[in-house]
């Protein structure tokens, strides 16, 4: 009988022991002699004996022992799974291998030494082409395949849908020349690369011009994230910016865990409140920016990475460096190209413009009809100094609006919003001079109030049903006042007629 290397001469067994030697042996050859094809590996999962049948089964590699022997297994046979049974100790009996070479039918076992330590394994071919004699499973195995890719294929577009811009540029209303000059900006730093720095009040729009920034970029493509600093805890910052290696601590992932940097590879990261990163962690963000690569916790790994940062901050980070607790070198990395968002008591023109914009957003969003607000309702909301801006704004509205079935909005339902005596009054337009009314009797005598307001309503819904041509949610939009008392005045007009 021909030996193979790991063949050792052996004694006639006298004993138990030689008996175990001779089967080993005996086994070793028989699997060899019948398998298609068979390799050995060490436990540092070295190839130290490969089969002439073996080598045929393995992709675009020549075919003599120096190519193989000694080189990592996961080098030399694509798809492998020898590493997990070696690391494991658990056999895989009967499985599917597939490489640019075809699929062939593989079993691995694990080998252990005297003490039960595994110490290498075993990869054997059984069947060339099983597709020709196990048509059923193959066909199985394969749509199995097509269909998981087809899986992946559509999970990574949901997540690269859930990672494209939310907003444009042109979702900065407002055309006041403030507003104008921020649009304009932000515009010409797209075209860049560029580190970019939104300063501003707390609910001006900063991260939704971070949105539009990046949808007008070359990177409008890849992905877009944000991480608000603010809300993540201290001790999980690094972590969340630079990833996690597998195993780096008790209950990380197995597999690790990608950081916000490496997930926005390509695209744009916004850290929104960078003036509340914790000093410790502001130096490691310092060295990311100048030399874009990160090194995830527990790992030694340095990962390249091409990202475009936009910073936000409602902080006065100049007076953070001067007292110590904003590093000077980040923030000059940062300071690249400063856009200030105006306050919005800085752009009042832009007022009405916003209030529509916002109406129109909470009606989609609620499902509730559109509102309109009153001459007064613009000048009250005008008084006040919006310390939360634009957020503030919103949610002033979205609870007027809410909170009444009127579809216009006057400055009664705004009475909980405090008027600010110091902030600048909002010149209304000027108004139209009503026409006279005759509220004398033919005889001279002057009519009743009640009778006089009476005539002059009965006359405006008149008017306001013959122009809208009988619709009568478009009448009470004219008149300013609710449907439903619309049709109360219109009930009480038709009972005085016939009375």
């Amino acid at each position: 009988m021909p030996t193979h290397p790991l063949t050792l001469p052996l004694p006639l067994p006298v004993d138990a022991d030689g008996v175990l030697k001779l089967a080993a042996q005996s086994m070793f050859e028989t699997l060899a002699s019948t398998a298609m094809g068979m390799l050995v590996v060490d436990r540092e999962h070295r190839i130290v004996w490969i089969s002439e049948g073996y080598k045929q089964f393995l992709p675009g590699l020549e075919r003599e022992e120096s190519d193989f022997v000694g080189r990592r297994v996961e080098e030399v046979v694509p798809n492998t799974l020898m590493a997990q049974v070696i690391d494991n100790g658990q056999a895989i009996l009967v499985d599917l291998l597939s490489n640019k070479a075809g699929t062939f039918l593989v079993s691995r076992l694990p080998l252990r030494d005297a003490n039960g330590v595994v110490i290498g394994a075993i990869g054997m071919v059984l069947l060339d082409h099983p597709e020709t004699t196990m048509q059923p499973l193959i066909g199985k195995f394969t749509r199995l395949e097509r269909e998981l890719a087809s899986a992946r294929q559509e999970l990574a577009a949901h997540l690269t849908q859930q990672r494209r811009p939310k907003h444009t540029i042109a979702s900065f209303v407002g055309t006041s020349p403030v507003a104008v000059e921020v649009k304009r900006q932000a515009r010409r730093v797209a075209q860049t690369d560029s580190t970019v720095l939104l300063l501003g009040e707390t609910g001006t729009g900063k991260e939704l011009l971070a949105h539009g920034i990046h949808a007008a970029s070359r990177r409008a493509a890849k992905p877009f994230i944000a991480v608000n600093i603010a809300a993540v805890p201290e001790t999980l910052l690094e972590a969340e910016f630079f990833g996690v290696a597998p195993g780096a601590y008790t209950g990380a992932e197995r597999k690790g865990r990608d950081g916000k940097f490496r997930i926005a590879d390509g695209g744009t990261l916004l850290l929104d409140e960078i003036g509340d990163m914790p000093l410790a962690l502001q130096s490691k963000l310092l060295r990311v920016l100048q030399e874009q690569e990160v090194e995830p916790l527990g790992s030694n790994q340095v990962q390249r990475i091409d990202v475009r940062i936009i910073a936000a901050t409602s902080r006065d980070l100049p007076a953070m460096v001067a007292a110590g607790s904003f590093r000077a070198d980040l923030f000059y990395r940062l300071n690249v190209l400063p856009i200030r968002l105006p306050a919005l008591r800085e752009r009042l023109p832009d007022l009405e413009a916003l209030v529509e914009a916002l109406v129109e957003d909470i009606a989609r969003r609620s499902g509730m009809p559109h509102k309109t607000l009153s001459a007064e309702a613009l000048d009250r909301l005008a008084r006040h100094r919006w310390p939360g801006n634009i957020r503030e704004l919103r949610n002033a509205l979205e609870q007027a609006s809410l909170m009444t079935d009127d579809l216009l909005l006057t400055a009664a339902h705004f009475a909980t919003l405090a008027a600010d005596p110091q902030a600048p009054v909002r010149a209304s337009p000027p108004r139209a001079a009503a026409p006279a009314r005759e509220t004398a009797s033919a005889g001279g005598a002057v009519k009743p109030l009640s009778e006089a307001v009476a005539e002059l309503e009965g006359r405006a819904i008149r008017e306001a049903m013959a122009a809208t041509g009988g619709n009568k949610l478009a009448a009470s939009r004219l008149l300013g006042i609710s449907r439903a008392t619309l049709y109360e005045k219109l009930a009480l007009a038709q009972r005085d007629v016939f009375n």
